[in-house]
């Protein structure tokens, strides 16, 4: 039998380090896990190239796409459309690939409707002052996004209680290894060791 990967949902508000997160996770062996690249109508930031990062895509091809069915979830953040491709994400993890949604909390209740084995992971800043200073430090936002962004922040983490893991990012190393152990339980799952070592359980089991 052979192993299907896992789907994980990682949420946060702008600036809890999500994204750092996940890419120091996906050095540690690459093969095995994945970031699904979303679909958006926003515009691309400086070093963010498309097919890489997101497929950019105007809001009118966004809308052909929903009429399509052609999304496992969608949500509008800040203005901006985003989705995650279902086809892409299904046919990954039938490939015993680990699959990552980089996506807010409205799209991981869309995921857990379609798929309620995903395993939910929202990571908190350790405080609302070091949340504004990293947003600020980033230097890529204007006053006014900065303070939107952290007027959501208090929204978004309330819905921290609808996920299986939470991590608070404080320690960078820490939050890290954290997020690795949360991978490595998730493929040691008795279902996911039935799949693995099921000729070797029949072995074990037999009269």
């Amino acid at each position: 039998m052979s192993t299907r990967g896992n789907l994980f949902i990682v949420s946060a508000p702008s600036g809890a380090g999500k994204s750092s997160l996940i890419s120091a996770l996906l050095k540690d062996k690459p093969a095995d896990k994945q970031v699904s690249v979303s679909h958006t109508t926003r515009k691309p930031r400086p070093g963010e190239e498309n097919g890489v990062h997101y497929h950019f895509v105007s809001v009118d091809e966004f809308k052909a796409l929903i009429a399509q069915d052609a999304f496992f979830e969608w949500a509008e953040v800040f203005g901006n459309f985003y989705g995650t491709s279902r086809l892409t994400v299904q046919a990954t993890l039938e490939r015993g690939i680990d699959v990552f949604l980089d996506i807010d909390w409205q799209g991981a209740q869309q995921v857990k409707k379609l798929m309620p084995e995903a395993m939910g992971i929202f990571i908190l800043p350790p405080s609302r002052e070091e949340l504004e200073r990293r947003l600020i430090g980033r230097g890529q936002d204007s006053d006014e996004v900065i303070a939107s962004r952290m007027a959501q922040a208090v929204s978004e983490m309330s819905h921290y209680t609808e996920y299986e893991y939470v991590i608070v990012n404080d320690n960078f190393d820490e939050a890290l290894a954290d997020l690795q152990a949360i991978i490595r339980a998730g493929r040691l799952t008795c279902a996911g060791q039935a799949r693995t070592h099921g000729d070797m359980l029949k072995g074990l089991l037999a009269d």
